[in-house]
């Protein structure tokens, strides 16, 4: 507490007096004051005591004096221990909840401050051990020290209230208080895990610079952590131990892993070396089958795949120096390099194994229809009879959003069996026809029971 007076080493004095009067009334053993007062008083001592009613007005003068004091001592004792807490508060919390308590809590600084002023004016002012102390000096006494007393008790009254009030805050700044050390003490050794699994990792032959170099980024943050909570903030600091923490394991993770990357990668390098390899072979069958379509059937059944052999080689070759670039990639350990470089192998080999698929599965399918359509009309006119009868279940008339597309798909498959009755038949059209009526006929399935099941919901 600091109390501003116009006579500060008065001010101290009577303070100093203050406290020394409250703790003599504590301490000294009543049997003492029992013999104390009547004997000293009446055997004329240092000071001439006035008999009667003007001995009693010392007395109740000296009463007001030492209750004073109790009131001041309590509401500095009061202070002190609220402003550990405010201290924590804003130590942690910068919410304005937290700022506003600490406006408030100066504001009631001030009013202490001035409740003090006027405790001490009032004990500056009045001595009550002079011997010739009049009745009405020390009434006047007794009734200032009185009043400064009740200022006192109620100002401490509203500091006890402010303090119950800051209970939440205070309990939100001690938890996190509670977090620091633990905190700061797991990035620690998370950085410490982090730096064992890098050097175990360079001990068998990785070098692992990625890691080391992100490694090394969180010296800084490590030496600010260490600098603690009292340069940089407690919140700060517990942010800074969450992501110190949280690098440090994906570094130690990933170092943990790197040894299973490498193998996964010599793997993923031979696998796919090995399907280029094998589709270049397979390549090499689709002239003879592309020759055996152009043979047997019309241009508009095999014309789309006349660049396949042509695209397959460029594909293949592509893939290759793919695969070149990443043995480089891996064994200068560029993984992140390396990865991407074997998945573009990847989508490369899976287009050209689709396109050399693709003719040899042409071939099959047109000989299937060729030596015998009917199997495939057969399985299309039972996909539209399925719809058709899901369209008229428990209805006299079908609903022309449905019945309207399986006409047109009727239609569109008699179209296509009269197609195949030309000089030429294109049964690859044929095919292509009587897959989308099938897709048309299933569409329209879908659509009923999504209907049928949002009216039952």
């Amino acid at each position: 507490m600091t109390a501003t007076h116009a006579r500060p080493h008065a001010r101290a004095q009577a303070r100093a007096s203050a406290v020394r009067d409250v703790l003599a009334l504590v301490l000294l053993p009543l049997p003492l004051i029992a013999v104390a007062l009547p004997g000293t008083f009446a055997s004329g001592g240092t000071r001439r005591w006035f008999g009667g009613r003007g001995e009693s007005h010392r007395a109740d003068a000296q009463a007001a004096k030492d209750a004073a004091a109790a009131a001041f001592y309590e509401l500095d004792t009061a202070q002190r221990d609220l402003r550990i807490s405010i201290e924590t508060i804003s130590a942690v919390d910068s919410t304005p909840g937290a700022r506003r308590a600490v406006d408030d809590f100066a504001a009631l600084g001030q009013r202490i401050d001035e409740a003090s002023d006027r405790y001490i004016t009032a004990v500056d002012a009045h001595d009550l051990d002079r011997d010739d102390l009049e009745a009405s000096v020390a009434t006047r006494a007794r009734g200032e020290l009185d009043r400064a007393k009740d200022e006192l008790v109620r100002v401490k009254g509203d500091l006890d209230r402010f303090a119950q009030g800051l209970g939440p805050l205070l309990d939100k700044a001690e938890t996190q208080l509670a977090r620091l050390a633990p905190a700061v003490e797991r990035a620690r050794q998370a950085l410490l895990s982090a730096s064992n699994a890098l050097d175990s990792v360079r001990s068998s032959g990785l070098r692992a610079d990625h890691l080391a170099a992100r490694l090394a980024a969180l010296a800084p943050e490590l030496t600010m952590l260490n600098q603690g909570a009292g340069r940089h903030g407690v919140a700060e600091t517990l942010q800074r131990a969450d992501r110190v923490l949280r690098d440090a394991e994906a570094v130690r993770a990933e170092a943990e892993r790197l040894p299973e990357r490498a193998a996964e990668t010599d793997k993923r390098l031979v696998s796919l070396r090995t399907r280029a390899q094998a589709l270049t072979n397979r390549a090499g069958s689709v002239e003879p089958v592309l020759s055996e379509l152009r043979r047997r059937f019309s241009a508009a059944c095999w014309q789309d795949l006349q660049p396949v052999p042509e695209q397959a080689a460029i594909s293949v070759r592509k893939a290759e120096e793919k695969l070149t670039e990443a043995a480089k990639a891996r064994d200068e350990q560029r993984w992140a390099d390396a990865t991407a470089l074997l998945s573009t192998v990847r989508a490369l080999l899976n287009t050209t194994d689709e396109a050399v698929s693709a003719a040899g599965d042409r071939l099959q399918r047109l000989n299937a229809v060729a030596k015998d359509p009917q199997q495939e009309i057969e399985r299309t006119r039972f996909a539209i009879r399925d719809a058709q009868r899901l369209a008229m279940a428990g209805r006299n008339t079908p609903d022309p959003r449905h019945a309207r597309p399986l006409d047109d798909a009727v239609g569109r498959l008699e179209r296509a069996v009269a197609g195949l009755e030309s000089r030429h038949p294109d049964y690859w059209h044929f095919l292509m026809e009587t897959e989308a009526v099938r897709n048309t006929a299933a569409h329209v399935v879908e659509q009923i029971r999504e209907e049928r099941g949002a009216g039952h919901a």
